[in-house]
């Protein structure tokens, strides 16, 4: 049975370390104390350091928002791997706010690239996929994401699809208020997901890989998504920001057990 998984994307906000401390003194106890689920909380860069000291002796992993696929060079202000390798145990990779179909124009190539070193220095990479509006109203999603799997994870072995963690997000859901129904996401990750992972590495690992979902998550909305069979968890934006969070992991733990 695949261990359940929420992660909370800070993005850019709780920047400055003590304001990140004050919001984890908040949260850390009552959301170390929920059993049954990982927790990954992934602050900025400009906090990952004392929110990785805050919680060295704790159950709540931390991750990263993001690396660089070279080991050091003229890269300015990138984040090595070997930066955040000590300090983390997951990073986010391949967003749509880093995408080509973001504003930072990352490619295929380039994620993969991301991938491979994540691997490599033992952090476990949270996948990001997703397709937009009009692709979604074309019938394109099934293609798409097949498509940005494919990439993502060429040339991985299928122990190490097994062990990554994927978050189907998509893009016309993030931050709008207005989430996939949770039957809708299910099925993408069954039949867009899952089903390309087995095409290419084997129905192992296609059973294995744990799969998040991600768009508009809330308080209101995680059970229903918890409860389907293909879904794994969360990546959770605006509403990992308020106390609320705590209450939606409850919520996620209790609906997948």
């Amino acid at each position: 049975m695949r261990q359940p998984i929420l992660a909370a994307n800070w993005k850019m906000n709780l920047g400055r370390p003590q304001e990140a401390l004050d919001f984890l003194h908040r949260i850390r106890h009552p959301l170390g104390e929920i059993e049954g689920i990982d927790r990954v909380l992934c602050p900025p860069f400009t906090a990952l350091s004392a929110v990785a000291e805050a919680l060295s002796r704790s159950p709540i992993k931390v991750g990263a928002q993001n690396l660089h696929y070279e080991e050091k060079g003229a890269f300015t202000g990138e984040i090595a791997p070997a930066m955040i390798a000590d300090l983390c145990a997951y990073v986010i990779l391949g967003h749509s706010e880093r995408r080509a179909t973001g504003s930072l124009y990352e490619t295929d190539a380039a994620i993969n690239k991301k991938l491979r070193v994540a691997l490599a220095h033992g952090l476990t990479p949270i996948l990001c996929v997703g397709e937009k509006l009009d692709q979604k109203q074309r019938g394109e999603t099934r293609a798409w994401i097949s498509g940005q799997i494919r990439a993502a994870l060429e040339g991985l072995s299928a122990d190490q699809v097994a062990g990554c963690v994927i978050a189907y997000e998509p893009i016309w859901a993030i931050g709008t208020g207005q989430a996939a129904t949770p039957a809708d996401a299910n099925q993408v990750i069954l039949a867009s997901i899952r089903a390309t992972v087995a095409e290419v590495f084997g129905e192992v690992p296609a059973r294995a890989v744990r799969v998040q979902y991600g768009g508009s998550v809330s308080v209101e909305n995680i059970a229903e998504f918890m409860r389907m069979p293909e879904i794994d968890g969360a990546l959770v934006g605006g509403a990992s920001l308020k106390m609320d969070y705590v209450e939606l992991v409850r919520q996620a733990a209790a609906a997948k057990h």
